[in-house]
C-alpha cells in the first residue's frame, strides 16, 4: 500500500482510505468489524466517516457509523495509534432538525457540542482529521454547477472557525482539520486566512471525484496540488454504477441505487452512456470496470486519499486491490477520449 502525505501535517494515510457510510444501515455492526479488520489488515489506516452517518441520513441511524468505529476501537484498544480516523461536523442543512436542534454553524459553541459527541461515539480521545462536511454559505456542491448568489446570506466568519480548531488542536482533541464539498474559492479564502492570522491550515478537502464526475479538475486541482491541500476522492464509482452492474442487470435489490432510488446523480439519459463506454473501455482491456475507475483516480497528481465504499468483504478486496494497478497509455487514452464526449455527465 502506498501512504501520501495529508496536507503539511505530520500525518501519513493509505492511498486507499475505508468509508464507512454503510455501517449502521446497509451494513452491520458485525460486518462494519470486518470491514475494518480486513482493511487495517491490508495496509488502509485511513477510515472516514461523519456524525451525520449511516446514509441516507436520518433521525434513527443518525451517529450509528461513529458508534460502530467506536466499539471496534474499544474492542481493539491496541489499535488507535495504528488508524488515522477522519470525521466531519454536519453543516447547515434544514433537513437536519434532529442534529442539535437544527441549528448547526460553524461557531464555537456547535463545533464543541459536535465534537464532544463524536468524541463520545468513537470512544476516543482524539480525531485525526476532522472536516466541514459542507459549506455554511450556497455555493456550487452536490452536483450543483451553475452558481446560485444570496446576497443576503450569512456565514460563520472564516477566522473565528479556525480559532475554534486552533484552540482544539492545541487541547489535543484533533490533530487536523479539512474541508469536504468546498469551492476554489472558499478552499483559497481558508488558506489565505490561516496564513493571515497564524492558526491551523486545512490539509485536504473531500469532494466527490470519478470518471463520471471530474469537475474538481476545472478549479480545485490546482488548488489542491500547489497547496498542498491534497483531494480525499469520494464516491469515486459512482455509487457502484461504474462497477458496470446496474447496465447488466447483476445488481440485487440491496445494491445501493436499487435499494435507495432516490439517488439519481450517477443514473440516467447522460450518466449511463458514459457509464457504458467505461465500462466496455475496461472490459475490451481485460480489466475489471470498477478497479479501472479506481485506478484512474489513484493515478491523479492532486489526490491524497481515495474513499472506497463496500458492503461485502469481496467488493472490500477487489477495491483495495486497485490501488497496485497502473493503467496503460492505451487505457488512459480511451479514458480521455469518453471523457472528451461525455464531458460532464454526472456533476
Amino acid at each position: 500500500m502506498e501512504y501520501r502525505r495529508l496536507g503539511r501535517t505530520d500525518i501519513n494515510v493509505s492511498l486507499i482510505s475505508l468509508g464507512t457510510m454503510t455501517f449502521g444501515e446497509q451494513n452491520t455492526e458485525a460486518e462494519g468489524h470486518q470491514q475494518m479488520d480486513l482493511a487495517l489488515e491490508r495496509g488502509v489506516n485511513f477510515w472516514d466517516t461523519a456524525e451525520m452517518y449511516a446514509v441516507p441520513p436520518r433521525a434513527e441511524t443518525y451517529g450509528a457509523t461513529e458508534r460502530i468505529i467506536g466499539t471496534w476501537l474499544k474492542k481493539n484498544p491496541g489499535k488507535r495509534d495504528q488508524v488515522v480516523i477522519a470525521s466531519k461536523i454536519a453543516g447547515s442543512d434544514e433537513r437536519l432538525t434532529y442534529v442539535r436542534g437544527g441549528k448547526l454553524d460553524f461557531g464555537r459553541a456547535n463545533i464543541k457540542a459536535a465534537l464532544d459527541e463524536s468524541l463520545k461515539r468513537l470512544q476516543t480521545d482524539y480525531i485525526d482529521l476532522y472536516q466541514l462536511h459542507w459549506t455554511e454559505r450556497t455555493t456550487n456542491n452536490f452536483g450543483r454547477l451553475a452558481y446560485v448568489h444570496k446576497p443576503e446570506e450569512s456565514f460563520t466568519p472564516f477566522a473565528e472557525t479556525l480559532q475554534v480548531f486552533a484552540d482544539e488542536i492545541k487541547a489535543g482533541r484533533i490533530r487536523a482539520i479539512g474541508l469536504s464539498n468546498e469551492s476554489a474559492w472558499g478552499t483559497m479564502r481558508w488558506l489565505t486566512e490561516a496564513e493571515r492570522l497564524g492558526l491551523p491550515r486545512m490539509a485536504s478537502i473531500q469532494n466527490a471525484y470519478s470518471l463520471v464526475n471530474r469537475s474538481f479538475e476545472v478549479g480545485l486541482a490546482e488548488v489542491a496540488h500547489r497547496e498542498d491541500c491534497g483531494l480525499l476522492a469520494y464516491s469515486p464509482l459512482a455509487m457502484g454504477a461504474l462497477s458496470g452492474k446496474y447496465l447488466d442487470g447483476s445488481a440485487g435489490p440491496a445494491d445501493r441505487l436499487n435499494k435507495y432510488p432516490h439517488f439519481k446523480r450517477y443514473r440516467g439519459p447522460h450518466a449511463d452512456p458514459a457509464t457504458t463506454k467505461y465500462v466496455a473501455l475496461a472490459r475490451a482491456h481485460g480489466l475489471d470496470p470498477a478497479q479501472m475507475a479506481l485506478a484512474f483516480v489513484n493515478s491523479r497528481p492532486f489526490l491524497t486519499s481515495n474513499i472506497i465504499g463496500a458492503t461485502t468483504l469481496a467488493q472490500l478486496e477487489s477495491n483495495i486491490a486497485s490501488a497496485d494497478i497502473k493503467l496503460s497509455e492505451d487505457v488512459v487514452n480511451g479514458i480521455e477520449a469518453i471523457h472528451r464526449e461525455h464531458t460532464y455527465p454526472c456533476p
